[in-house]
């Protein structure tokens, strides 16, 4: 049989329903980065430095990637309307909470609620989709949700810059409260129930080995460079770190190996048993890591090194943002056409290009430069993102996709935060490791020269962590010729 949907329900109504889960998904994205142009003003009111400032995204998306493992079991055991509400009402108790957070542990923990909701949302809205849209609609119907999961990062710097300039950090979460309070309202009207109940099990051990060793991965890659102290790097907070990846990858293998003999597992891993499935979650997850550091470190770039404001910031962003909103929609109507691999393989190719062309950042590197780079840079990621993604789900049995969305966003959601710890922390070490040019300094006042020395330890450790982000983009794009065209992607039931 094809691999379609049983789902009987009217294109009007189900239009209705993908629209305000769509709406959903795009308010938990779009605070995986809202507050990227906001760190260095938090920074400021509560008196503590990049390592630690960087938990606040870093945080939220640990916490997605433990509840994400968990959705595929809630999916299965609770109705669309119930799972959604739900989800969406956590997200607004969390909004609510970092909306008067006083504190930096207290605005911390609001992040941690905030995306125990949003966790929830996103592979819900995927199956969802899977679900209502026939294979030969998922192209363009993916493409929709692309604007959710590559716009709503990509917008969140411009927005929360244009609302600084008008409020506190604090209120960036009172324009996105009302906005979560009227779309659960919508969802109680317009949400049906797609998704089938087979009521599994409910694991604790399961829960607790993902819990922990998603997380303990996530905090020990996060907490390299220094994270989880007073921002200073040493190297018993590497020993601790290190014990704790190591730690984290056990408790992962145990979390595996379990998954791999029970009878209903959690999250199902023979769904890398489809090779296509498996080489576009490797791409996914690269093109991750380079959205969301880039988008971590380039506002940290112009706003603590280069003095810009965090609306100037947030702007040179936008460019990007509008981009990749545009293209989504398109991207899915070519993938529908063509395929995945050669929209993959040339939009990896621009990544890598335009990564590489960051590297050479100065302090009087042109602001046109960085908005046309950055950009072209999102056009690359947007030919990549949901295609490559689509033609792996495509792959999977339609019993499996509840849990082959899981797993892609659980890979994603850890991808993008390791990642962008590991961007940081490369920033830092090599920031603290630079050493400067004394013949250079000659003829400079003490004050002057140490000016000197931190504004170019500064850009040493930005080009260093793009260095890296181009190498793993390289690593994409040769991966990228792997994937396969249209004809010999799509499989039959």
């Amino acid at each position: 049989m094809n691999q379609s949907t049983n789902i009987n329900i009217e294109p009007k109504q189900r239009n209705l329903m993908v629209a305000v889960m769509l709406i959903g998904a795009f308010v938990g994205l779009l605070n995986e980065t809202l507050l990227a142009t906001a760190l260095p003003s938090i920074m400021q009111d509560f008196g503590i430095v990049e390592n630690q400032v960087q938990w606040l995204t870093t945080a939220f998306l640990l916490t997605n990637g433990v509840m994400i493992p968990i959705s595929a079991f809630l999916i299965e055991r609770f109705t669309t309307r119930q799972l959604f509400i739900t989800a969406l009402s956590i997200f607004a108790i969390g909004t609510f909470i970092a909306s008067i957070s006083h504190t930096f542990e207290l605005l911390l923990t609001a992040r941690v609620v905030q995306a125990s909701g949003s966790g929830i949302m996103l592979p819900l809205m995927m199956t969802v989709m899977l679900k209502v849209f026939p294979v030969e609609k998922r192209g363009a119907a993916m493409g929709m949700a692309g604007i959710v999961i590559s716009f709503a990062p990509a917008i969140g710097p411009t927005l929360s810059g244009w609302l600084l300039e008008f409020f506190s950090w604090r209120g960036l979460f009172y324009v996105v409260l009302p906005i979560v309070i009227i779309a659960i309202i919508i969802a109680a009207i317009f949400v049906k129930n797609v998704t089938e109940q087979t009521y599994p099990k409910i694991d604790i051990l399961s829960i607790l080995l993902s819990s922990f060793g998603f997380g303990g991965l996530l905090y020990g890659f996060s907490s390299i460079g220094g994270g989880h102290g007073a921002g200073e790097v040493s190297t018993e907070i590497d020993s601790v770190a290190l014990a704790i990846i190591i730690g984290a990858a056990i408790i992962l293998t145990i979390f595996i190996l379990r998954q791999l003999k029970l009878k209903k597992p959690m999250l199902e891993f023979r769904v890398f048993k489809y090779p296509i499935f498996s080489l576009s979650l490797i791409v996914t997850m690269i093109v991750l890591v380079a959205l969301i550091g880039a988008e971590t470190m380039l506002p940290l770039y112009m706003q603590n090194t280069r003095d810009f404001s965090a609306l100037e910031s947030g702007l040179m962003l936008f460019p990007g943002a509008v981009v990749m909103g545009i293209m989504s929609p398109i991207t899915g109507m070519l993938f529908d056409k063509f395929g995945a691999k050669w929209l993959a393989v040339t939009g990896m190719l621009i990544v890598s290009l335009t990564t590489f062309l960051f590297t050479s950042l100065t302090i009087d590197t042109a602001y046109s430069f960085l908005v046309v780079i950055y950009a072209t840079r999102m056009f690359g990621l947007s030919l990549v993102m949901m295609p490559v993604m689509t033609a792996g789900l495509n792959q999977l049995p339609p019993e499996w996709h509840p849990h082959g969305t899981a797993m892609a966003n659980t890979m994603q959601q850890v991808s993008a935060s390791i990642g962008t710890a590991i961007l940081i922390t490369v920033m830092t070490t090599a920031a603290t490791n630079y050493q400067p040019n004394q013949t250079a300094l000659e003829g400079l006042t003490e004050s002057e020269a140490m000016n000197q020395i931190a504004t170019n330890a500064a850009m040493d450790g930005y080009n260093a962590a793009f260095w890296l982000a181009t190498i793993l983009s390289v690593v994409g794009l040769s991966l990228s010729f792997f994937l396969k065209t249209k004809a010999k992607t799509e499989l039959k039931y």
